[in-house]
């Protein structure tokens, strides 16, 4: 039942009792109070996936409703970091593929599917011949911006996006994504700027859409230096979406640059519980450090370990922070650069190259690591570990030089 039934459903048992049955008008009213709830506590993507069901239990045979389930799964897999939710979506496409082989709507949730999986050179593929079939496709083009971005073709990236705001000046997709193209090229209060233009240009009712845009401005403000906006918007997306998981995450990192290690802790083990990934996990490990609780950091560093050395082969994996364990915690600078290695031959994306030439800086190819950061950096990227990478490997080359004059 959505909202509109519900209402409805309320006006009509709302109507006062005839005489003799105030018992079953209350009996009747505790089962509405229970509805309630329950229907008021689905999330925008469980609603749309009670509704896809509804479809599909009454037109069987039509494509459309499993379309419509596999793109409301793929949803609540955000909403919950829960990947279990996309090969859910999987199942429904391929059920829409059997009623309509090629459909142009299908092809677009299974290049949607591929990057939430982390697939981004298959996507890429994907998307560039469904831009050929469909050249005016909105959509097909934020795919396009998507992959190349996690790949590092940023000059692609940029293209795809801008020929999503020419289709459509303002869309919605087209903010979000020229968003974060302006922070990797380092303006970072410009992609604020269109970040809350696609803030109010997303529907009130869109409550996980809302918070999503919310986490990625507190973390734009907090980029800038602004502590106090970047809580506010963050505690407002709690609000619009409790628990959600992007927004604990970045709100820790307010907390740890208020020297606020313990409640940093705290909200990222919150969001660890929720989106139970390696990754997650390693940032419960360094704020465990920080607030001086070393035993617990350590044990919390060696399941990570575990985790993401499970993990490793896969496309959706942790393998930046495992970059990191080994270079920075683990003191292994050996095991750093095979990792990196590794990831660097499928991506080529800005922090890639950052966490590929450190463990290179590490093991004292000095050469290699100042062409990676100088790669990296020649983007325009202004995130503060990376910068301070580049520094400390400047640094190296400078004092290399001095020594042999």
């Amino acid at each position: 039942m959505d909202n509109s039934a519900l209402q409805r459903w309320i006006t009509e048992k709302m109507r006062p009792a005839p005489k003799g049955r105030k018992k079953e008008k209350m009996k009747t009213l505790i089962t509405l109070l229970l509805l309630a709830t329950s229907v008021l506590a689905q999330s925008p993507a469980e609603h749309a996936i009670s509704a896809a069901k509804d479809l599909i239990s009454k037109k069987p045979a039509q494509f459309s409703g499993y379309n419509q389930l596999a793109v409301a799964l793929a949803r609540r897999a955000r909403e919950t970091s829960d990947v279990t939710y996309y090969a859910q979506a999987e199942d429904a496409l391929k059920k829409s593929f059997e009623l309509s082989p090629a459909n142009i709507e299908g092809e677009k949730i299974k290049i949607w599917l591929l990057l939430g999986r982390h697939e981004f050179a298959a996507a890429l593929n994907e998307a560039t011949a469904l831009n050929r079939q469909v050249p005016d496709d909105i959509l097909v083009y934020g795919f396009l911006t998507d992959a190349n971005v996690e790949l590092g073709n940023y000059d692609a990236a940029e293209k795809s996006a801008q020929w999503m705001l020419n289709l459509r000046p303002g869309n919605l997709p087209a903010l979000t994504r020229a968003a974060y193209l302006r922070e990797l090229f380092g303006d970072s209060e410009g992609a604020l700027e269109l970040m809350n233009m696609a803030y109010q240009a997303t529907p009130p009712s869109e409550a996980e859409d809302g918070a999503w845009i919310l986490s990625q401005m507190g973390h734009l403000y907090l980029a800038c230096g602004q502590l106090n906006p970047a809580e506010q918007v963050l505690q407002t997306a709690l609000i619009k979406f409790p628990g959600y998981h992007y927004a604990l995450g970045n709100l820790a990192k307010v907390r740890i640059q208020q020297k606020r290690y313990s409640e940093a802790v705290d909200l990222l083990q919150q969001r660890y519980k929720a989106a139970p990934h390696a990754e997650n996990l390693y940032d419960v490990a360094e704020a465990l450090e920080l607030a001086g609780r070393h035993q617990e950091a350590q044990r919390a560093f060696a399941e990570f370990e575990a985790k993401s050395l499970a993990e490793s082969v896969r496309a959706d994996n942790s393998n930046r922070e495992l970059i990191f364990y080994y270079a920075d915690h683990a003191h292994q600078p050996a095991k750093a650069l095979a990792v990196a290695q590794q990831e660097f031959a499928r991506r080529h994306d800005v922090f890639t190259l950052d966490a590929y030439a450190w463990a290179l800086h590490l093991n004292g190819r000095e050469a290699e690591a100042r062409k990676q950061i100088d790669a990296a950096m020649s983007v325009g990227v202004r995130d503060p570990k990376m910068l301070n990478h580049a520094d400390q490997i400047a640094t190296e080359r400078n004092g290399r030089s001095n020594a042999g004059e």
